[in-house]
């Protein structure tokens, strides 16, 4: 899917959200600016958040409290090794009231369910982003 700009891409996270339950992994690839973080503001939206949602990419992670689950929204951008924050990803994981969603999971990618939604967000040269989702 060609999304052309910011509202279109919290639009596409909201309506993403509609198929979401807790427990849930979600995992956001894409290349810095791709709109992974504004996918994530209209997810949480969907889910009832009313926090203003911003990219985790300084503390890590964080949480937003839903309607009917806990939003959790790790960023390992500037991680090579996650540490012992693989152990916090585990327990948010197992937690049967989160939906954890991932960016930049490369160095966690060992402990996330084989089968887990991957949305896949690539920067186009006319501005706008080519969405893909994947099971």
């Amino acid at each position: 899917m060609i999304v052309k700009d910011a509202q279109s891409m919290q639009n596409l996270g909201f309506d993403f959200a509609k198929n979401l339950s807790a427990p849930a992994v979600v995992e956001l690839l894409g290349d810095v600016g791709a709109g992974k973080t504004t996918f994530v503001q209209g997810l949480a939206k969907g889910l009832g958040v009313e926090d203003v949602v911003t990219s985790p990419s300084f503390t890590i992670s964080k949480e937003y409290q839903g309607k009917n689950c806990r939003l959790v929204h790790f960023d390992f951008y500037r991680l090579n090794n996650p540490g012992l924050l693989m152990s916090d990803l585990l327990e948010k994981m197992h937690d049967p009231n989160n939906i954890v969603v991932i960016e930049w999971g490369e160095s966690v990618a060992n402990i996330l369910p084989k089968k887990h939604p991957r949305v896949v967000f690539q920067y186009l040269d006319d501005g706008t982003r080519l969405v893909e989702q994947y099971l």
